[in-house]
């Protein structure tokens, strides 16, 4: 009797210590765990971790979105009937009427990158000097025009023709101001910062016989713009094609056309067309970029050279 009542003690104890044993083990884990959680740095490296997750990537400037090739593009393609280009009776597609718009984080990145040494919000200063405009014609080859409100940029600035069709607010050192449009290049004796401005422009600053004046001048991009046209170039065909765009509020960074599945970027010349030497995409879907990232895709625009389109669309006012 002794020696069983011995046995279950022992059996007792054994069943004791097995049913304390995962008591004990939860709380040496929970122990652990605290001791890591309060270890010093933890908490930092905790904040850190999500920081970098909400952020993304370290190092690089949100990019501009970039569309799928006509998802979000405004398009505009010959209605019924029209069968020479995009003009009166065309209008954007309703389901992609609206141009694609550039992502808000990175927008001055991109902005800095496609502008050039015109930048938006960067004010410039030089001298102006004054010229005959003529008919209003120009290294820009915009042809002869009524609006005589212009100016040419120095050969710097100019920048192989990413000038043209900017729009300027000059400033005199009296206060007086004028807004010109870039038609013209002001020789290479033109220093940067140089404008030199038609007579009628100039007037509105000084007395013409100053002849030369100091000026303060920064890029706008002007309301009440109208709609851009786009032209091929005399000569063209599908085997060698020239392009301008005319008529844009802000100025040209790109111009594409649709090759196959992708887009072919066109070079482009100093008088102020981009060039396709070997005919490839000419005649077919354009794109057209701005220096802010906004591009407008165009359908239908007939291959007449020497003749402007109108394309009803026109890059938004900043």
């Amino acid at each position: 009797m002794k020696e069983t009542r011995q046995a279950a003690r022992r059996r007792g104890r054994r069943r004791t210590l097995w049913a304390l044993t995962p008591v004990a083990l939860v709380t040496v884990g929970a122990l652990i765990c605290l001791a890591v959680v309060f270890r010093p740095g933890h908490r930092a490296e905790t904040a850190d971790t999500a920081a970098s997750a909400a952020a993304g990537p370290r190092g690089s400037a949100a990019p501009v979105r970039e569309s799928a090739p006509g998802s979000a593009s405004p398009t505009v393609t010959r209605s019924p009937g029209s069968a020479d280009s995009p003009t009166a009776t065309a209008r954007p597609s309703t389901a992609s009427a609206r141009p694609s718009a550039p992502d808000a984080s990175g927008t001055t990145a991109t902005t800095a990158s496609l502008a050039g040494r015109i930048r938006p919000g960067v004010g410039y200063r030089g001298v102006a000097t004054t010229y005959d405009a003529g008919t209003g014609d120009g290294a820009c080859s915009y042809g002869p025009s009524d609006d005589l409100m212009t100016a040419a940029m120095n050969h710097t600035d100019y920048e192989t023709s990413k000038a043209c069709g900017a729009y300027v607010l000059v400033r005199a050192a009296g206060g007086a101001t004028v807004t010109v449009r870039i038609t013209n290049e002001c020789p290479a004796g033109c220093a940067p910062g140089q404008l030199d401005l038609s007579a009628q422009a100039f007037a509105r600053l000084a007395n013409p016989a100053a002849g030369r004046i100091p000026i303060t001048w920064k890029l706008l991009s002007p309301g009440g713009s109208g709609t851009l046209s786009l032209r091929y170039k005399t000569g063209s065909s599908r085997y060698w094609c020239a392009l301008q765009v005319i008529g844009h509020r802000n100025p040209v960074a790109r111009l594409e056309l649709r090759v196959g599945g992708g887009w072919r970027r066109l070079p482009r010349t100093d008088y102020n067309y981009f060039l396709a030497e070997d005919g490839g995409g000419c005649g077919g879907t354009i794109r057209i970029t701005d220096i802010y990232g906004e591009r407008l895709t165009v359908d239908g625009v007939a291959l007449r050279p020497g003749t402007a389109r109108t394309t009803g669309l026109q890059f938004a006012r900043h």
